[in-house]
């Protein structure tokens, strides 16, 4: 009786034990011996038009130990599987140390510094191969952190437009600077989960690992840029800036047909593997970010809004003294005194005369002259919406004072950035259809998918005819204007406007140096790019003639790359005077 009431006890304990609670005391003792771990999800890459790495991630491995649970263990043969000879903490320090470049007594110290432990770190950032050769040597005491790197394999080419890593408030690894940060979403990873059981010893069970949660890799962010036309064009303005002894220097690539960006480059620029060796104002794009009067290569959108309106031709004549009074009292000179002279509005635009485009411009309403520039886009970020981006200066037209109503026609009084320039070029190389500015092509997933894909529709802004006429008087500057020796491309007819534009002293006046600029298109008779280059305050050449050179460099580099081929009509000859 006794003994089958004790059996009877032990019965229902082992009931209790193995049925009622068995899954609450599996999981209690799941708790107390698994380990969990994430699986990195791999932040995406960056990559130009033809696929070429702009940024990437490298993974890295911390080593650690536990040095509480550091002991003699027995590796087994990766053949056989059977037992081989014992290898002790000493030799096991040795071993490691041999791999990773440290001294064996370094390593034993860092195991053996405090014997309590539960935490050590060996070393930090190794590489793959590192890595497997530490993990060869089968030690159980030894772990392994995941450590993602960001890298920039081509260094300060397109730097300004990849952008950098950061973290946000939370303390996240994040994109904090260019594409890495508007992209953040597409980029960024989904970490996994997962768990192994260690026993009492605190070395990891074989054959334990679970897999909780499967990791995703971000997406591959592909821009319309041209790594290599990037480069050839960082390297021409670079010389340029330096040899001139700008300040900054920014050159804009389009492709006429589809508004795409093919290199957005400037000097200074920042190699985002060393961001400090650059002032932090250059660590992004300056094309989108710094907004400046443009000068006179505004005058061919001036140009092209009396076209469109039917106020002018590119026959039309102006009397154009060198110094104009308005009615309302603004005074107006041109940048060299000069006697009278008939020019056509083709001849103003060769001459680049303030006073020329300022009278004819008058013919138009301020609010039908600011309708024009706002169907450019003007006053607006562009579709690219960069990373601190601007929108530059418009104004309303109704608080529009004197001056500034005349001087907007030859782009002082506004403000605009290097890209949104590009664009109006774009749009007057496109038979007056302004193409979405793009920087990106999407978001290509792991299966290839591509999202996020921006738009594509155009948006006429003024006629064909107005577009084109305005492109022909522009070739009228190649031909005959004062830089024009700078902007010939032997077998190509080129449309082309220099500009050189006060710049503010920072004290409500002008008189703090010269911005200088060519923008243009090429072939005229079918432009296919734009080319856009401007340098802030060079000192040995102030007007256009600085800039020009870059211009024709780069302008000249883009049509041999994509083998555009050569103009077989001659370049369109209106008259400039009458």
């Amino acid at each position: 009786m006794v003994i089958t009431a004790i059996v009877a006890v032990l019965v229902v304990r082992l009931v209790d034990i193995q049925v009622v609670q068995a899954d609450s005391l599996n999981q209690q003792a799941y708790q107390t011996l698994s380990v969990p771990q994430s699986i990195y999800g791999s932040r995406g890459d960056i990559v130009d038009a033809n696929g070429t790495v702009l940024a990437t991630t490298v993974i890295r491995y911390n080593i650690t130990a536990s040095p509480k649970d550091v002991a003699d263990f027995t590796p087994l043969d990766p053949t056989t599987g059977a037992s081989e000879a014992d290898v002790t903490p000493v030799q096991a320090a040795a071993e490691i140390a041999a791999i990773t470049g440290q001294t064996p007594d370094a390593v034993y110290g860092l195991l053996t510094a405090d014997k309590t432990s539960s935490y050590a770190m060996i070393i930090k950032d190794v590489n793959l191969d590192q890595y497997n050769a530490i993990k060869a040597l089968q030690i159980p005491w030894l772990y392994y952190e995941t450590d993602p790197q960001r890298v920039y394999p081509n260094g300060s080419v397109a730097g300004n437009l990849v952008g950098y890593m950061g973290t946000d408030a939370n303390g996240n690894v994040t994109g904090t600077g260019g594409l890495e940060e508007k992209e953040n979403q597409c980029l960024a990873g989904s970490d996994g989960e997962q768990t192994y059981e260690k026993g009492a010893d605190g070395v990891a069970i074989p054959n334990t690992l679970v897999v909780d949660k499967q990791p995703v890799n971000g997406g591959t962010v592909q821009t319309t840029i041209d790594s290599d036309l990037q480069y050839y064009s960082q390297q021409i303005l670079a010389q340029q800036v330096t040899s001139t002894g700008a300040q900054w220097g920014s050159v804009v690539v389009e492709e006429v047909k589809t508004g795409k960006l093919l290199a957005v480059a400037q000097y200074p620029t920042a190699d985002p593997n060393n961001l400090d060796a650059t002032d932090p104002h250059y660590w992004g794009a300056t094309a989108f970010s710094d907004p400046f009067e443009p000068g006179s290569t505004f005058k061919s959108e001036s140009a092209a809004a009396l076209i469109d309106s039917g106020k002018a031709t590119p026959a039309s004549q102006v009397l154009t003294p060198y110094k104009y009074t308005a009615p309302g009292g603004a005074v107006i000179t041109d940048s060299e005194g000069h006697d009278p002279e008939p020019w056509t509005l083709t001849g103003v635009i060769q001459q680049s005369s303030n006073v020329g485009i300022s009278i004819l411009s008058a013919m138009l309403t301020p609010q039908q002259r600011y309708d024009y520039m706002k169907k450019f886009h003007l006053g607006e970020k562009t579709e690219v919406d960069f990373p601190g981006e601007s929108e530059g200066i418009l104004g309303d037209p109704n608080a529009w004072d004197e001056q500034t109503l005349y001087n907007s026609s030859f782009g002082q009084g506004v403000t605009t950035t290097a890209a949104q320039i590009a664009s109006i070029y774009q749009t007057l190389g496109n038979g007056g259809v302004r193409m979405p500015v793009q920087l990106v092509s999407g978001c290509k997933a792991a299966d290839g998918t591509m999202t996020e894909v921006p738009s594509s529709q155009g948006e006429q802004v003024v006629s064909s005819t107005a577009a084109q006429e305005t492109v022909n008087m522009m070739e009228s500057v190649v031909q005959g204007g004062y830089a024009a020796s700078l902007l010939k491309i032997p077998g190509y007819n080129i449309a082309a406007k220099t500009g050189t534009a006060e710049v503010s002293d920072g004290q409500g006046a002008y008189g703090g140096g010269y911005l200088t600029s060519v923008a243009g298109v090429a072939p005229a008779e079918a432009p296919q790019y734009v080319v856009s280059v401007n340098l802030m305050k060079p000192v040995t050449i102030e007007d256009g003639s600085a800039a020009a050179p870059v211009f024709q460099k780069i302008m000249s580099q883009v049509l041999q790359k994509y083998r555009v081929l050569p103009s077989t009509t001659p370049p369109v000859n209106y008259p400039t005077s009458y």
